[in-house]
C-alpha cells in the first residue's frame, strides 16, 4: 500500500508541476505563434515585391501594349525556360562548392528566362526599356546586342534614312505561380 501511495503521490505532484507550467506554455506558444505570423506575412510581402501580383500571360500582354506605344517592332519573342523554387536538401554542399542559387528564386515564385527580339528608333527603345522597368515584376536583361539599320523614311517625302535599330536581349522575369 505505501508504494502505491507513493506512486500516486508523484503523479499528482507531476500534475501540479504540468498545471503550474501550462500558463507559461500558452505563453510562449502565443510569442511563437506571433513571430509564424509576422514571419509568413514578411515572406509574402517579398513574394510579391518580387513577383508583382501577375502571373506570366499578363506580363507579356503588357509587353505587347507597351511595344504598341513606343512603336516597338516584335521579330521574336522566344521562352527559353521556366524554373520553379526548389527546396535544397544539399544547402551545405552548395554553400562549401560556394554554389549560389538564385536569390530571388523563393517559393511562390517562378522564374522565366525569355529572348526578345525587336526593331525600333533608338529614343523609342529607350521609352520602352524605361516602362519596362516601371512593371511589377522584376525584370533583369543581359546579353543585350544591338545592330544600326538604315531604312528610307517615305511618309514626309524627304527620302531621308532612319536609323533603326535591331535589338536582342534576354530577359529574366520573376512572376508568381
Amino acid at each position: 500500500r505505501y508504494v502505491k501511495s507513493k506512486k500516486v503521490n508523484s503523479e499528482y505532484k507531476e500534475y501540479l508541476r504540468k498545471k503550474n507550467d501550462l500558463p507559461n506554455l500558452k505563453a510562449q506558444y502565443k510569442i511563437i505563434n506571433d513571430k509564424l505570423e509576422k514571419l509568413n506575412k514578411e515572406k509574402s510581402q517579398i513574394i510579391k515585391l518580387v513577383s508583382g501580383t501577375s502571373n506570366l500571360e499578363t506580363f507579356l500582354s503588357r509587353l505587347g501594349n507597351l511595344s504598341k506605344k513606343h512603336e516597338i517592332n516584335i521579330s521574336s519573342i522566344t521562352p527559353k525556360s521556366s524554373i520553379m523554387f526548389v527546396k535544397s536538401e544539399n544547402s551545405e554542399i552548395q554553400n562549401e562548392l560556394n554554389i549560389n542559387p538564385d536569390p530571388l528564386l523563393v517559393e511562390g515564385i517562378k522564374k522565366y528566362i525569355i529572348d526578345l527580339n525587336f526593331k525600333a528608333k533608338f529614343e523609342n527603345i529607350l521609352s520602352f526599356i524605361r516602362d519596362l522597368e516601371y512593371q511589377e515584376n522584376v525584370i533583369l536583361f543581359k546579353d543585350i546586342k544591338i545592330e544600326s539599320k538604315e531604312e528610307n523614311n517615305d511618309n514626309a517625302g524627304k527620302n531621308r534614312p532612319v536609323s533603326i535599330l535591331d535589338v536582342s536581349l534576354q530577359m529574366t522575369v520573376y512572376g508568381k505561380i
